[in-house]
């Protein structure tokens, strides 16, 4: 039984499900929120009665996506199809109740030796999660993706390893600082290396989200920046957040938005001659790229500033439930998953000074109370 819930203008449904309810806003009108949750409930209706009827594999990809994807951004969305098209390519007419351990190993060797390890790692993560809420639906019994094994053509660096250290960081905000007169796209890095916000969601933000009495920025939407149709929602709904920004930064742009003309949709990052109305990603990378490598940095990309801004607080021992909540992951979990290889290196030292701490314990004298 779907609820409805308005939230400022708009209205919100939330449909009960396993392994979570699903959550969607942005409606205009109560009548839409319902109308959308009765789709998806629909869509639940389709697989109530396991074992009776057997699903193929990209028709359940499909469906579940649709259930349970339906809240995220236009350019994860697209990973999703290009996944389900994957599925569609090599399992054409088979059905998910019959594929075996065996056979989803054979699929990734042979796709893994045409693609990127990076490009299997995705993939596979798709497919899992699909599996196992087909596991969870009772559609199959056995979890085929489990201890399956990747291969890759070329073992690329991950994305959330591309990232700047301390010190590289540290030369990086001051050089932006130095240039910022050059280009409204400086601040756009300058505020991307500090909030560890996403693309879309920087382009997306206009002048009434930025709090200067509380230091804070409100985050709750983004810009289609592909297109230029205008906003659209956040990734998820844990993306919707305020998150507070250091003194410096926020006196930064309160100076800007005393300089910035007024625009139809109160954006900060705009680019009247481009018809998607904002900076693109391929500008902010490209001065990006010419900054760092005028100070002889190895460039990453603007997606990598977020990544940066997350291992530097991680090193800086923040809580990671608190880094989770700032860059707005669904959960902590994907937050363990990106940052693996900081944590680990984290529990080395931690594992460490554990061990120091127990050894001074010994020599220290004094009396028990």
């Amino acid at each position: 039984m779907a609820s409805f819930q308005k939230r400022g203008k708009t209205w919100q449904y939330c449909v009960s499900a396993k392994p979570k309810p699903i959550r969607k806003g942005g409606f205009k009108t109560k009548k839409e929120a319902q109308v959308a949750a009765a789709e998806v409930e629909d869509r639940l209706r389709q697989f109530k009665n396991p074992g009776l009827t057997k699903i193929s594999f990209d028709e359940y990809f499909k469906s579940w996506v649709e259930v349970y994807k339906n809240d995220i951004e236009d350019i994860t969305l697209n990973s999703y199809n290009t996944t389900l098209q994957t599925i569609k390519e090599n399992f054409s007419g088979r059905y998910i109740n019959d594929i075996s351990k065996r056979e989803y190993q054979k699929f990734l060797n042979d796709f893994g030796s045409r693609h990127a390890k990076q490009t299997v790692r995705k993939l596979n993560t798709h497919i899992r999660a699909c599996v196992q809420e087909a596991i969870e639906e009772g559609i199959i019994q056995i979890d085929f993706t489990r201890k399956a094994k990747l291969i890759g053509k070329v073992e690329s660096k991950r994305p959330e390893e591309k990232h700047l250290n301390y010190s590289e960081s540290q030369f990086l905000l001051n050089e932006l600082y130095l240039r910022k007169d050059r280009s409204i796209g400086y601040y756009l890095l300058i505020l991307a290396l500090t909030s560890g916000m996403r693309f879309a969601e920087l382009v997306g933000l206009t002048k009434k989200d930025f709090n200067f009495q509380l230091n804070e920025i409100t985050i709750n939407k983004t810009w289609d920046y592909k297109t230029g149709r205008g906003f659209t929602s956040t990734k998820n709904d844990p993306s919707n957040r305020v998150i507070k920004i250091d003194t410096r930064t926020m006196t930064l742009f309160r100076e800007l938005f005393n300089e910035i003309t007024n625009n139809q949709h109160d954006l900060i990052f705009v680019s009247p001659k481009n018809p998607r109305k904002v900076l693109t990603n391929e500008f902010a990378n490209k001065i990006l790229r010419k900054t760092l490598n005028d100070l002889k940095i190895e460039p990453v990309t603007i997606h990598g500033l977020r990544h940066t801004h997350a291992s530097i607080l991680l090193y800086k021992k923040i809580s990671i439930y608190y880094v989770s909540e700032r860059l707005g992951h669904a959960s902590i979990d994907t937050t363990l998953q990106y940052y693996a290889h900081v944590v680990k290196e984290l529990r080395e030292e931690d594992t460490q000074n554990t061990l120091v701490l127990f050894q001074q314990m010994l020599s220290l004298k004094s009396t028990p109370e």
